[in-house]
């Protein structure tokens, strides 16, 4: 009886990339082993993942820079998998260097988007779907007919699986429940400062009367949620921005009656699990297909500028001056969803 075919995923890309790429991972689980190849961080987000048999850490950045540091990782790889075992690489980042360390790896074969940079080195290249969510388009990446496959909300659904260390923290930092008041998350932060609505603090003022709130975040929103604590003036606002790691925030998360936040990764890992979610949009759009894939979820922006979107990502500053995608998204709107979410829960 012939093995099950190995699977190799190599995502070293952003978090919310890492989060949208386990879709794939589990469906080609289904088939055999999987290894998965991760940046640090985003190996510390598939932790726990029973659809891994080894999770390898690639810090391009650091220990593993340079051409010394590719070949080393790809002889890990080599060790990881079984001797004579047969793989097929997945390129969920698409770089020449991922296309390359495939190749160095001993991958038989490899596949991925025909836009990437590293296309030239794949097996099988497959068309990057740009009207899709970024979760069917990574998993597509597991079907030999990928444009006639169907696929079901729930196949597409992120998940990730925070593990006891990560609930402990969070009961520390959440202390006693309070059954009475739901728990809303505000996550104000992202890497492009032109996606950050700047209202966060004012819904949290409007809010703080009915829900108990939570500011989520890393250490670098250290300052941004030390603000919307102080001016929402309740003494059971938890802030934990840097105060959990990052399965320890999706932990978090998961405990929330409903998160806010800018189309960065919170939204994503929200998604994972099964939080609704309401994601605030200004120099990006969901149609670039990473919105919300969880039940209940909505996304909001300004609708009537011709500039948007401007920036696939978000530029640093807005190319216009003007900011108005988000300086124009009044805070009303926002608290009118969360409400309208509250609401639903209760019903």
């Amino acid at each position: 009886m012939s093995e099950p075919p190995a699977s190799l995923v190599i995502q070293t890309s952003f978090l919310g990339d890492t989060v949208l790429t386990t879709p794939l991972i589990a469906e080609l689980a289904r088939r055999g082993p999987v290894d998965v190849v991760a940046g640090p961080a985003g190996a510390g987000l598939l932790a726990n993942n029973g659809d891994i048999r080894h999770l390898i850490v690639y810090d391009k950045r650091s220990t593993d820079s340079g051409v010394g540091g590719l070949w080393r990782m790809a002889r890990r790889v080599r060790r990881a998998r079984g001797i004579g075992e047969s793989c097929t690489a997945y390129l969920a980042q698409g770089s020449v260097r991922s296309a390359a360390l495939a190749r160095l790896a001993g991958c038989a074969r490899s596949v991925g988007f025909d836009t990437s940079a590293g296309r030239w080195l794949y097996s099988r290249r497959v068309p990057y779907a740009a009207d899709r969510h970024h979760a069917e388009r990574l998993w597509r990446l597991a079907c030999e007919t990928p444009a006639d496959t169907p696929a079901s909300g729930d196949t597409l659904r992120p998940r990730l699986y925070p593990g006891q260390p990560e609930r402990c923290a969070v009961d520390a930092l959440l202390g006693q429940p309070d059954a009475s008041r739901p728990l809303v998350g505000l996550a104000p932060g992202s890497v492009w400062a032109t996606k950050r609505w700047p209202y966060q603090a004012e819904l949290a003022r409007r809010i703080a009367p009915v829900a108990r709130l939570a500011v989520i975040g890393g250490g670098d929103d250290a300052a941004l949620a030390e603000e919307i604590v102080r001016v929402a003036g309740a003494p059971d606002t938890v802030n934990a921005a840097g105060a959990l790691s990052l399965l320890g925030s999706a932990e978090l998360i998961g405990r929330c009656a409903v998160l806010v936040t800018n189309d960065s990764s919170p939204q994503h890992l929200a998604s994972a699990m099964g939080t609704p979610t309401i994601t605030i949009f200004g120099p990006t759009v969901p149609a670039f297909g990473f919105g919300p894939l969880a039940p209940g979820s909505v996304t909001l922006g300004h609708e009537n500028l011709d500039c948007r979107p401007c920036h696939h990502h978000g530029p640093p500053v807005c190319p216009l001056g003007h900011w108005r995608c988000m300086k124009e998204l009044d805070v009303s709107v926002v608290e009118r969803a969360v409400r309208a979410a509250l609401e639903a829960r209760e019903a």
